[in-house]
Formats: structure tokens, C-alpha cells, sequence
């Protein structure tokens, strides 16, 4: 399979593919390693291998970069962030095992209950299957493998076929780290429903996925009975402007949160709600620094704006701006593909509500601004669609800032800062159509471990 970059289209190199054969023996593998009991690797060498795994990505961190950038088209700045943003993942996954354990659970309660002794520990799910997105080709995989590693749980990840180098890559340092190569594979496939077998096997116990609602939902669906899943979507993240902000200081983040990785982030800054008295000023200053973004070759360290992976998403998003605008809205910037891999960040202002700009996620470097008169109205049209993920509002009022925290429909609000903000101890889960599950190095290793419970009847 040839892997291309796609801010030129030229080929990066040529990778084997999985078929139904290596698939098969891969997930065999796996089920045969965890079902070894006595061969689970105990928390002291995994902690041990995370260590060193960490220290290895941070000595390879300008490679990682580079590849990064050029596989997956995001901006050599940016990510160089992903890369040491792994290396406080791997990190934070070793620290957390000092912290997942067992409790005890009382006894003696009752009179049926006396003379004995209860406790929990935790113990590995099963098997995982993960199966990841382009846009954070190194850190979705950190989210996703690692916590598989830290808590003992044989994973095959399955990158997107857009940027699989980052992943192999990365799995060769997990080798290199010392974890044998059963407890961590790759499954490099095109076959759409090749994928899907390996992803509803009913041998596997956890199902990590990221990527579209329609893939994402139809896989749940077809999950064996008992197998868990986490699924992490994407959403239309609204941002409302209060009439107390600091226009000035505003601009800054959500330029950042809406045209970070040209707009290819689940929780970018899509939807902006503005007070009507800062409106006009707003948009002033918004487009003027919109105007001036960096546009080219991600690998270069001064651009902040690269390609759309394929050249058919910037004929989609060409096409929604022009639905758009054709159905009202004011282009007050940009508005046209530079090459065909390439789309001028744009500003939209008021499209209307049916408009697929103002009610599906764009997924592409293109923000919408509304006005608003009260911020109750600007909370119900934030709230209105079936998607809800990150939000934020911007405001020195603090009961304006509070009630937007209170009443916005997401699983988090940003104040003063944009949609995008994250760090990889945190919760980050999508509600309703945008996810099931949390996501979050803690939380999902928690996710990939049960508890056991041990009863001790004690002597009379």
C-alpha cells in the first residue's frame, strides 16, 4: 500500500497489508497470550517498560515530528506538541498503575457475613482492538495502546491507512522498550469488512474506536455480548462570546481552536456565538488575523495551516462553504481551495440554521460566526443539535461565564480558553452522538481492567 503526503500527493513509501490470514493469526495470538495467566507481565515490568518507551519517543521526538507532519499533514509546530504530549501520556499511564488497585469491601454485616475477610484487585479485561484516526496519528495511539500496555491487556491497533507509518513507528519503540511483541501488534488493513470482523470478534473484550459517528455507532452495535467499547466521535463545538469578553484577548485562542491542523480536530472551534454589541468588532478582529495565517508545507516550521488529508475533503468543504453562502451566509474571508489539497481558512458569518456548515461538523479550516442578543439564546442554539462534546465561553463577568458553564450541553467547558483544549489526564468523552464512553489515559485503563473479588472465611 502506498502511503502518500498530502500537502503534495507525492509517495512517502510502500507498506504490506494485512489479509484475512495474518489478521486471523494476529488476533489468535493475542487471545492465546492473555489466556497464559502465569505469562501476564507483572505491574513492575510494565511500569518498567513505560518508563523506558517514554524516554525513547522524547530521544526520537524530531522524527516523530517530521513524520508526523509529512504523512499526516499537520504542521511541524504542532506537532512536535503531539509528540512530547505523548511522552506525558506514556508517562502518566506508568504513574497511574501506582494508583489502580483494589479495595476492601466490608464484611461481617450481618450475621451470614461474620468470620470473613473480602477484598478486590484488578485484573487485565482481555483482549483489545483499537482502531484509530489520521489527525493525532501518534497521540490517538498513545490513548488507545497504551493503556492496553500499562494494564496488561494484549492490543492490536489498527491505524488509519492514511498515516500508518507514526504507528508502526511508535510500536517498534514499544518493542524496543521490552515488551514482547505478542502483548502489542499492528493490523495495517483495507478491507473495510476485513476491519469490521476483527473489530466484533467475538474474542475481544474491549473495543477502542475513533473516527465517524456512522463507522462508530454500526460497529457497536455488532459488538459480541460482553465486550466493552469506547467510541470517540466528533461534534460542532460552540463558543460564546459574552458581551463583558476582552475581544482582544479572545481572538488569539479561538484562531488557535479553529484552524489548529486546518480544522481536523473532533472538538475544533466550529460555532461561534457573539454578542451583538461586539459583534462587528469581533469579526474585525478575527478575520484580520485570519488573513495573515501561515498557509503551506506542514513540514516547515513557521506554517500554521496545511492540507485536508485528500483532495475529496477539500471538495467537500468547498462545497458546504458554497451551499452556505449561497444560502445566505457572508463569506468575510477566504472561501477557495488553493491547490487541490489545500483550502483557505474561512470565516463565515450568520449561515443559516439548516446550512450543513451550522449543524454537522466541517472537519476543515472554517469557522462560523452568529450574533446573539441574550445568552440564554446563544446557550439554546449552542445546545440544539445532537451532537455535544467540548464548548466554552468567553467572559469577564463571572456570572455570565458560570451560567454558560451550567447550562451548556457538553462533557466539558472551557472558560476563557477554545473548544480544543486538552491535556491526557483529563476526562474526554463525546455525549449522545459524539462518543460513548470517556476517554483520558486514567480513565480508560480503568476501563480496560475488572475486579476480581477474594472472600477469606476465616476460622471460628
Amino acid at each position: 500500500m502506498l502511503v502518500y503526503q498530502p500537502y503534495d500527493g507525492k509517495v512517502i513509501t510502500n507498506i504490506p497489508l494485512d489479509n484475512s490470514s495474518t489478521v486471523a493469526r494476529k488476533l489468535d495470538l493475542a487471545v492465546k497470550c492473555f489466556a497464559d495467566r502465569a505469562n501476564w507481565l507483572p505491574a513492575y515490568q510494565r511500569i518498567a517498560i513505560l518508563k523506558r518507551l517514554a524516554r525513547i519517543v522524547e530521544r526520537e521526538a524530531g522524527g516523530l515530528a517530521q513524520l508526523i507532519a509529512r504523512e499526516g499533514g499537520k504542521p511541524l509546530a504542532d506537532a512536535r506538541v503531539e509528540v512530547s504530549r505523548a511522552v506525558n501520556g506514556i508517562e502518566g499511564a506508568a504513574s497511574e498503575l501506582e494508583h489502580l488497585a483494589g479495595e476492601e469491601i466490608p464484611m461481617g454485616l450481618t450475621a451470614a457475613a461474620r468470620d470473613r475477610w473480602a477484598f478486590t484487585t484488578k485484573e487485565p479485561i482481555g483482549v483489545v482492538v483499537a482502531i484509530s484516526a489520521f489527525n493525532h496519528p501518534l497521540n490517538l495511539i498513545v490513548h488507545q495502546a497504551v493503556p492496553a500496555i500499562a494494564t496488561g491487556c494484549p492490543v492490536i491497533v489498527k491505524p488509519a491507512l492514511t498515516t500508518p507509518l507514526t504507528c508502526l513507528r511508535f510500536v517498534e519503540m514499544v518493542y524496543e522498550a521490552g515488551l514482547p511483541e505478542l502483548w502489542c501488534q499492528t493490523a495495517i488493513i483495507e478491507d473495510l469488512a476485513l476491519a469490521e470482523r476483527l473489530a466484533t470478534d467475538p474474542r475481544l473484550a474491549f473495543l477502542s474506536f475513533i473516527g465517524s459517528a456512522k463507522v462508530g455507532w454500526h460497529l457497536r452495535s455488532r459488538l459480541a455480548p460482553g465486550t466493552r467499547c469506547a467510541l470517540e466521535h466528533g461534534g460542532a463545538a460552540p463558543v460564546i462570546v459574552d458581551r463583558s469578553a476582552d475581544v482582544e484577548s479572545v481572538v488569539a485562542p479561538l484562531i488557535k481552536g479553529g484552524y489548529y491542523h486546518a480544522g481536523q480536530v473532533c472538538v475544533s472551534v466550529q460555532r461561534i456565538f457573539v454578542h451583538d454589541e461586539i459583534k462587528r468588532q469581533f469579526i474585525d478582529r478575527f478575520t484580520d488575523r485570519v488573513k495573515i495565517l501561515k498557509i503551506g508545507d506542514p513540514t516547515l516550521p513557521d506554517t500554521e495551516v496545511g492540507p485536508l488529508i485528500l483532495p475529496k475533503e477539500v471538495d467537500r468543504v468547498g462545497d458546504w462553504v458554497t451551499q452556505a453562502v449561497n444560502a445566505g451566509a457572508t463569506l468575510a474571508v477566504g472561501g477557495k481551495r488553493i491547490s487541490d489539497r489545500v483550502f483557505e481558512p474561512t470565516v463565515l458569518v450568520e449561515p443559516p440554521p439548516d446550512a450543513r456548515v451550522s449543524h454537522e461538523e466541517i472537519f476543515g479550516p472554517v469557522t462560523c460566526i452568529y450574533g446573539y442578543t441574550e445568552l440564554d439564546e446563544a446557550i439554546r442554539r449552542a445546545n440544539s443539535l445532537p451532537v455535544a462534546f467540548q464548548a466554552s465561553v468567553f467572559a469577564r463577568d463571572i456570572d455570565s461565564a458560570l451560567r454558560a458553564a451550567r447550562y451548556l450541553d457538553a462533557s466539558a467547558v472551557m472558560v476563557n480558553d477554545h473548544t480544543a483544549f486538552r491535556t491526557d489526564w483529563m476526562p474526554f468523552a463525546g455525549h449522545r452522538r459524539s462518543g460513548y464512553g470517556i476517554g483520558g489515559i486514567p480513565y480508560t485503563m480503568r476501563d480496560m481492567t475488572q475486579d476480581k473479588m477474594i472472600v477469606l472465611k476465616l476460622p471460628s
